[in-house]
């Protein structure tokens, strides 16, 4: 009997071949939108479609509606409490878990890199692409088990595709260790199958299976894997399967040094990274330019890429429409997702006495008074602020705001003896939209196309997703490097980071204001990219930090004496400007941390599809 595959797209499957039997015999029993596993396999345009079906797997990469950062204290969503924020997720109720780590999707592509895998093993087509296309099978496969093992610990390690005769489809979750040394497995694999393979824009390249070796490494070696740090989680002491969530034996030094090695070999290729080659800080302007086009791929930034998600116009893509879904209300997006006051405070500032850098203070007056003053540039390069100035209005804000600046605050207008109360365009109660305004005061600049012809609301943008970035590589070589003891080098690839983004070198030496600085680093460069969101757990710095109550800005504008102003604009010769910061209220998010939430939990369904599965604890 023979089989069908209803992986592949159906372009490829209503083009050619498949249209031209239903000519021969229209009695035909064979299905005319589904390709046999014999046409499949050896047709390479076929072959080829059903391994790049993979991809798919990766959804909107980072530029989801929901950006990951809201399940940290760098963001808010818009739409409705998280309720792992509030650890009240469980296996019945999952609020907040994306789809690109969800059980069965992810499963879901890990079957059809299995078959790709057992099916090109025996392909009589091309020796080199049978191996370029298992080469791509491996890393994907390696892909989607990474995002299981990061997020659940240890998993059912599958390493076949089941068959239709099979009788018991249950499988036990495999160790910590033993899914990391697979994976690994998977990597070296894809590494060695794609050297010297000139690949397409978005694929596997061996480039990326080594740089996503690194990451896992990385994770692996991290606090939270470690059997005497595991034992400290209140959840975990009584857990009776330790192995499924880290390592049973320590060895910190042994497993940074891989990291380390693993790093540092592929700094030393000298193939990608964006103007990190600087002696000294970039000036503030280029230190914008330089972060914007990092996170665009774009002007030279594109040699930060090492693995994207591409999207095309051509395409209606759910991740192409990120400007509009997280733009202001002021301009007819939606402002999903938020930055909190919590990351705002995090950029630090230029001390306009001393001329320093420091840490922003609400203490200091200067500060209070102009808290978006002389920020590090990132700040601006990733945040839309009150008074930031931005894109054309739409036809309905053009009369109300004709300078194109973000108004997330409550003013005056008219005179100072009589002034009338006006609300910003991009807040919650603003006369464009009022129901999707802000609640945090902020929302993303980040990953939004900076072109004024792109217009958020109705253009769909075509700004990559950076899966792999380099400078992820280059911050877990530092990490590396600062837990074995090497500050010295530490300090200087930190330094490159900071000097392209305009900021001085570090005055930190070592010790634990170092890794804070690195950390806090880290969390800046790295914002909106799905990093925090494992960092702080990795890290075991969660309760005091994703535990967070979020904090907003209220921001007021009053006219000052003899002030006159028929339409509203920044200004702080018109206006006197005061900046409240308070949390949020309780009834829209009540953040507070629970150690069950450093390993999410599976979801009820699966468990009751797999008896061999074991809980994660605390559910």
């Amino acid at each position: 009997m023979k089989t069908y595959l209803r992986n592949i797209s159906a372009i490829v499957i209503v083009s050619g071949v498949l249209l031209a039997s239903c000519k021969k015999d229209f009695l035909s029993t064979k299905p005319l939108n589904q390709a046999s596993a014999e046409a499949t396999w050896s047709d390479p345009n076929l072959s080829t479609a059903f391994v790049t079906e993979l991809y798919n797997g990766l959804s909107t990469g980072l530029l989801d509606q929901m950006n990951n950062d809201c399940l940290t204290d760098n963001a808010l969503y818009n739409f409705g409490k998280q309720d792992i924020m509030e650890g009240n997720v469980s296996p019945d109720h999952l609020s907040g878990l994306q789809d690109r780590y969800e059980w069965n999707a992810m499963y879901a592509r890990i079957r059809s890199a299995n078959i790709s895998l057992e099916q090109l093993s025996k392909s009589s087509l091309d020796s080199a692409l049978v191996n370029r296309l298992k080469g791509e099978a491996y890393f994907m496969r390696a892909y989607f088990y990474n995002q299981l093992l990061r997020f659940y610990g240890g998993v059912p390690l599958v390493k076949s595709s089941y068959s239709a005769t099979a009788t018991d489809f249950s499988i036990a979750r495999s160790s910590y260790e033993d899914c990391v040394n697979f994976i690994l497995s998977d990597l070296d694999q894809a590494a060695s199958l794609l050297s010297n393979k000139t690949m397409d824009k978005g694929r596997a390249t061996a480039d990326a299976a080594k740089a996503l070796e690194v990451r896992v490494l990385t994770y692996a070696a991290s606090a939270l894997h470690d059997p005497t740090n595991l034992k400290a989680i209140s959840t975990v002491t009584s857990y009776a399967h330790p192995e499924l969530l880290g390592y049973t034996t320590s060895d910190h030094d042994g497993r940074w040094k891989k990291v380390q090695d693993a790093a540092k070999a592929f700094l030393d290729m000298g193939k990608y990274g964006y103007m990190l080659n600087l002696s000294a800080p970039a000036s503030a302007a280029d230190g914008f330019t330089n972060y914007q086009n990092s996170y665009l791929s774009r002007n030279g930034g594109e040699a930060e890429i090492i693995f994207a998600r591409y999207f095309s116009n051509a395409k209606d893509e759910w991740g192409a429409w990120y400007g509009r879904n997280n733009c202001t209300n002021g301009y007819h997006g939606w402002t999903s997702s938020e930055p909190t006051q919590n990351l705002v405070d995090d950029y630090e500032t230029l001390d306009g006495t001393t001329g320093t850098w420091r840490d922003f203070d609400w203490n200091n007056a200067a500060d209070k008074a102009a808290p978006y003053a002389n920020r590090d540039p990132r700040f601006y390069a990733s945040i839309l602020y009150d008074g930031a100035p931005w894109k054309p209005r739409t036809a309905d804000g053009a009369g109300i705001d004709p300078y194109n600046e973000i108004q997330m605050g409550t003013y005056q207008i008219g005179s100072a003896s009589s002034p009338q109360p006006y609300f910003g365009l991009d807040t919650r109660n603003g006369p464009i939209e009022n129901w999707n305004g802000t609640r945090t005061g902020y929302a993303i600049r980040k990953f939004m196309d900076p072109n004024p012809a792109i217009m958020d609301q109705n253009t769909r943008s075509e700004v990559p997703s950076p899966q792999i970035r380099y400078t992820e590589v280059v911050f877990n070589y530092i990490e590396a490097c600062l837990e074995l003891g090497d500050n010295a080098d530490a300090i200087t690839w930190l330094n490159k980071i900071r000097f392209r983004c305009g900021l001085p070198a570090v005055t930190e030496t070592g010790g634990a204001a170092l890794v804070n600085r690195y950390r806090r680093e880290r969390n800046k460069e790295m914002l909106f990219e799905e990093q925090r969101f494992f960092d702080a757990r990795r890290w075991m710095i969660a309760p005091t930090t994703l535990g967070n109550k979020v904090k907003i800005i209220k921001i007021t504008g009053t006219l000052k004496p003899g002030a006159t102003v028929p339409i509203y604009r920044y200004n702080t010769t018109n206006y006197n400007y005061t900046y409240t910061v308070q949390e949020i209220d309780p009834g829209v998010e009540n953040r507070a941390w629970a150690d069950k939430v450093y390993f999410p939990p599976i979801s009820r369904d699966e468990m009751n599809k797999n008896k061999k599965l074991v809980q994660n604890p605390g559910y």
